[in-house]
């Protein structure tokens, strides 16, 4: 939810911010690489499974953002919701347990509904393109463990806007906007230790000399940390991955195994150089604020659509009071819709900030060719891409095309005599 109309404020702030460097150029750069890294990479074609995997995935996109609205839409004005209400009134009796029992009813739902379709894109399609190694027990095993953690964390939070309604219901849109703030931030802090968990298996790395490579590169980019996390993802996935996660005392540097053999230790290293530029740049404090900033708007929006649907509709739905706990579908439909408008907006944001990081990346390390490298074997081990529609990166991408961020990584060097 925090993540919606704040990116009109966030696109505002990263412009101001867009081309700050935070180190001095040095004549000589770092010593990360053996390698010749003023040569160029050439930015490579797609492959024929690349382009076969995005034009399948455009009608995929399309459907999936319909079905988005049209479950809880269909929900809301069938009247399933109410029925499940009452189901869930005679369960649970008080009103919290009742409102446990009506999540548990509509997201369990939702799953059984989807079901066929996770296994179709999830698993199939996945497995059809060479991107997963995962069993079908375990691939369901994850699913579950996901729906659980659905239900606890809309639960610990769904009651919110119920109450706030009710008890101010001029202001409780203001208020759920404030406490959006701490909540954030409480989230980014427990999902590396509480969450993250439960779907991966984290390790100590296996290569102490590339861990102590990537440790003396985290403290020149100011980041305290004094171990980096393998994650054993080639037991599901050939996908590559890395990343910097967690606030305060649980921020962990997490590479997936899968990255550990398919890059070579200076493109592993630009890679984590460029996860390092989110944390150092301040990306993750400064999302969550300006997200909770953007959710006060969108709960605005959301409430004020929503009195105007219960007020014309409530003998179809079952329900006229915006506490009514058969409510929620309606909040999950509005935020949906609101995320129509929002996500091209919010995915500027992402990219422009995708490319600070590389741009932090490229004057940490001075590792052109080495960035250039990655982002080739990233296009062909993810199946992404170089060049996509123009339509397309404003409607879907959160990263900047791979052909750009090769080309960015030919083309900015000012460290360099004369930039060259």
């Amino acid at each position: 939810m925090p993540r919606v109309m704040a990116w009109v404020i966030a696109a505002l702030a990263v412009a101001g911010a867009g081309g700050c460097s935070r180190f001095e150029f040095d004549a000589d750069p770092p010593p990360i690489s053996t390698i010749d890294e003023t040569v160029p990479v050439e930015v490579p074609e797609p492959t024929a499974a690349a382009v076969s995997f995005y034009r399948t995935g455009i009608p995929i996109w399309l459907g999936l953002k319909l079905w988005g609205v049209a479950f809880p839409a269909f929900v809301v004005f069938s009247g399933l919701g109410a029925k499940l209400r009452d189901r869930a009134r005679r369960v649970g009796r008080a009103w919290f347990p009742s409102l446990l029992v009506f999540l548990v009813f509509y997201l369990g739902l939702e799953f059984v509904v989807e079901l066929p379709i996770d296994y179709a894109l999830g698993f199939h399609r996945a497995h059809l393109y060479g991107l997963s190694t995962q069993s079908l027990g375990d691939w369901l095993v994850k699913l579950l463990i996901g729906l659980g953690v659905r239900v606890a964390t809309t639960a610990s939070v769904a009651w919110l806007p119920l109450v706030l309604v009710r008890r101010r219901p001029r202001w409780g849109w203001l208020i759920l906007g404030l406490l959006a703030l701490p909540i954030g931030f409480f989230a980014a802090m427990i999902t590396p230790i509480w969450i993250d968990p439960l779907f991966n298996r984290f390790g100590p790395m296996k290569d102490p000399a590339l861990e102590g490579r990537i440790l003396a590169l985290a403290a020149r980019a100011g980041i305290e940390a004094d171990r980096v996390f393998e994650v054993d993802k080639s037991r599901e996935t050939t996908a590559v991955n890395a990343y910097v996660t967690g606030f305060a005392g649980t921020k962990r540097i997490v590479l997936w195994d899968t990255l550990l053999a398919k890059l070579d230790e200076n493109e592993v290293l630009v890679v984590m150089a460029h996860e390092m530029g989110h944390y150092a740049l301040g990306h993750v404090a400064t999302g969550v604020a300006l997200g909770a900033l953007g959710a006060t708007i969108v709960f605005g929006l959301i409430f004020a659509a929503a009195r105007r649907i219960v007020a014309r509709a409530s003998g179809r739905i079952g329900f006229d009071r915006l506490d009514d706990i058969a409510a929620i579908p309606v909040y999950a439909l509005l935020l949906k819709v609101v995320l129509l408008v929002g996500d091209p907006i919010g995915f500027a944001v992402s990219r422009r900030i995708e490319h600070e990081a590389d741009r932090y990346a490229l004057e940490l390390t001075h590792a052109n060719r080495s960035a250039g490298l990655a982002f080739r074997k990233l296009a062909s081990e993810n199946l992404a891409m170089p060049r996509p529609d123009s339509w397309s990166i404003l409607l879907r991408s959160t990263h900047p095309p791979i052909g750009d961020r090769i080309d960015f990584a030919n083309e900015y060097h000012p460290w360099r005599a004369n930039g060259r």
